[in-house]
């Protein structure tokens, strides 16, 4: 009879001194952050795929990156590039409701967007990856568009926490809740074996109709918040402590605080936003953020080199890149940025001379490259570690500001 063969667990060999069991890039807050950085990208790249499979895999691949490198918002823009296979796919899907119409069936109002609207199954899968994991049965209901989304990676930023993390911030979805179930209000207790009611007060009548809400936020019970807040909407929570609930069992109670805050109070990553632009010039001209972005990078195989524009200075040694408050970094589909430009109507009225004059620098983000081409997703992986430096050099902090 043989015997199993025993595995060394090298995760816990701790004989070298160091303790591999656990990772030690834990992201750590240090002070506030106002400067923001954002990437636009088209979604024609998720119709060039082959396969279903693969455009959720290349969905998972520009998730990563943007976790990785703390972008802030990601803007999905339409390079005009995807026309032909959403026609077709279009028409394919009309074929398709037609026949189970005519077999007494429903017709599909939820279909597969990946072939039909690009755009909209790179942000629908994006938004999914971003949303911690406790709250995507809640948020995310069943869609074609998530019939690979065991292929898709995990990217485990700091707002993804366990039931057991220590935050003082936490995203949480709101539940429709009789007042019942609020801490001070109608709540059971036994008597001599028997159940009574307590007894409400007026105020708590007040307060349990009008200003309070339960969140789920991941954690043994639920939250509760002082304001009125409707059901199934996200939330951002702030508590007193940075270990909610794990002192006893309570119900916690938290303060509902803008989305940026963990990142403007606290430096915390806090994941990214979404947004959809209908052109490469609404990438720039609908931007949320009050004063537009002040920095902005194109980027082109005709651009000029990334590495000479990071290391250029002054006579005086001071970095040619100014400080920003909002930096923007575009990147082109398989056509690249020039025929996103081409395609945009708005430009053509305006008679913009060429895609290099929307931006302050036109850069390529890899000279002397051995492939004839590069993808979007490896562009982007180039570029933002390019910058990388650039990016924590000249953000202006919270502190600054």
């Amino acid at each position: 009879m043989g015997h199993k063969r025993k595995h060394k667990d090298i995760s816990r060999d701790f004989s070298n001194g160091v303790d591999t069991s656990k990772p030690t890039a834990v992201y750590q807050a240090k002070e506030g952050r106002s400067y923001t950085l954002s990437v636009a990208l088209p979604g024609s790249i998720v119709a060039n795929a082959k396969s279903h499979e693969l455009q959720a895999i290349l969905a998972g691949q520009i998730g990563r990156a943007l976790a990785v490198f703390c972008v802030d918002e990601v803007v999905i823009f339409n390079d005009g590039q995807a026309q032909q296979h959403i026609e077709k796919d279009r028409w394919r899907q009309k074929q398709m409701n037609q026949r189970r119409l005519a077999e007494g069936r429903e017709a599909n109002h939820q279909p597969y967007t990946g072939d039909s609207d690009p755009d909209h199954f790179l942000m629908y899968l994006l938004s999914y990856l971003e949303t911690p994991p406790y709250l995507r049965r809640t948020l995310f209901p069943f869609h074609r568009n998530l019939k690979f989304q065991g292929m898709l990676p995990s990217l485990d930023m700091p707002h993804h926490l366990r039931s057991d993390g220590r935050c003082q911030y936490r995203e949480g979805v709101t539940v429709e809740t009789p007042p019942s179930n609020f801490t001070n209000g109608n709540a059971m207790m036994e008597e001599n074996g028997k159940k009574k009611k307590k007894r409400r007060s007026k105020e708590y009548e007040e307060a349990a109709g009008n200003l309070r809400t339960l969140v789920d936020a991941g954690l043994s019970t639920h939250v509760e918040v002082e304001a009125s807040i409707p059901p199934n909407t996200r939330v951002t929570l702030k508590f007193p402590s940075e270990t909610p609930g794990l002192e006893d069992q309570r119900p916690n109670f938290a303060e509902a605080v803008a989305p940026d805050a963990p990142r403007e109070e606290a430096g915390y990553y806090w994941g990214y936003t979404i947004r959809r632009a209908p052109s490469l010039s609404t990438v720039l001209t609908e931007c949320t953020y009050d004063g537009g972005y002040d920095f902005t990078f194109g980027t082109s195989e005709r651009g000029k080199p990334l590495s000479e524009l990071v290391h250029a200075t002054y006579k005086d040694g001071e970095s040619k890149i100014p400080a920003f408050k909002h930096m923007l970094v575009v990147f082109g589909g398989v056509a690249g940025l020039e025929a996103a430009f081409t395609e945009d109507e708005e430009l053509k009225r305006m008679d913009v001379k060429g895609p290099e004059s929307l931006f302050d620098y036109w850069v390529n983000v890899c000279e002397e490259q051995g492939s004839r081409t590069i993808r979007t997703e490896e562009a982007m992986w180039i570029g933002l570690s390019g910058l990388r430096d650039v990016i924590l050099r000249n953000g202006r902090c919270l502190l600054d500001t």
